[in-house]
């Protein structure tokens, strides 16, 4: 890959702040969280402790905040961190609106400059767990829990990535890259809807990761669209999420 990927999704994400402030207060506003591009309600998943009082959580890439606001209103004492000092301002003007009490900090979530062991529970939906090398910001998530900590994060399914086309246009049904080596893309120049560089792993490739880290893997869950889901989300068509999986959900647990 060879760019400097943290520069490349912050102008990004600065640029594109505007457009995700709709959906971010439409999100703040829901009494349960959802989750993925189809909005899939938590039972079953169960991504979030369902009471985190006393606990004390950070989300690495928060973007405009929602999930920090999510478990902030369990009781936890969230501290929020992403690169983007424009998604930051809408994250904190709605911290503000909801008196979430958040601590947000603009940086970088492989580097977050934050003490060992200071949180009990870590999350990342959508931010460091798809722009962030996957054994940089995993290493610097167990460096931030405490012994007996978790660790939940959801991003693009691998299967999701094999069936994009090269150009940017939404998934389809044919392998367009190769499974063995995968590390990510950079969609920075491709012909349909640019964006950033991303990262993923094959699920060995993950797992090897997840041991040689220290981390044990609690329960894994991939997405798919709903049944009656008809539209496109992400560059993803619903015909297609619906017979394959759209994104993946691990958890995983820092032993005592």
């Amino acid at each position: 890959m060879g760019r400097d990927h943290v520069s490349v999704n912050r102008d990004i994400w600065d640029a594109d702040a505007p457009n995700w402030v709709r959906a971010g207060e439409r999100l703040w506003g829901l009494d349960a969280p959802v989750w993925g591009n189809w909005n899939h309600t938590d039972e079953g998943i169960g991504m979030l402790p369902a009471d985190m009082t006393g606990r004390d959580a950070i989300e690495l890439g928060c973007g405009t905040g929602y999930v920090s606001g999510w478990m902030a209103r369990r009781g936890a004492r969230v501290t929020a961190i992403d690169v983007s000092p424009q998604q930051l301002a809408t994250a904190r003007r709605l911290s503000a609106e909801h008196d979430a009490g958040i601590t947000f900090i603009e940086g970088n979530a492989e580097k977050t400059g934050l003490p060992d062991c200071s949180f009990d529970f870590a999350v990342s939906e959508y931010g460091a767990a798809i722009w962030c090398p996957p054994r940089d910001w995993l290493t610097e998530a167990w460096r931030l829990l405490r012994p007996g900590g978790r660790l939940a994060f959801l991003g693009n399914h691998p299967l999701s990535l094999l069936c994009s086309p090269l150009d940017g246009a939404p998934c389809d049904r044919v392998l367009h890259r190769p499974y063995r080596g995968m590390w990510g893309a950079d969609w920075t120049t491709v012909e349909i809807d640019p964006s950033g560089i991303c990262f993923n792993l094959t699920f060995a490739d993950w797992m090897s990761l997840f041991a040689e880290i220290g981390f044990s893997v609690r329960k894994y869950d991939e997405i798919y669209a709903p049944d009656h889901a008809d539209d496109v989300r992400g560059a993803v068509p619903a015909e297609w999420a619906r017979d394959y999986p759209v994104e993946q959900i691990w958890q995983l647990d820092k032993p005592l």
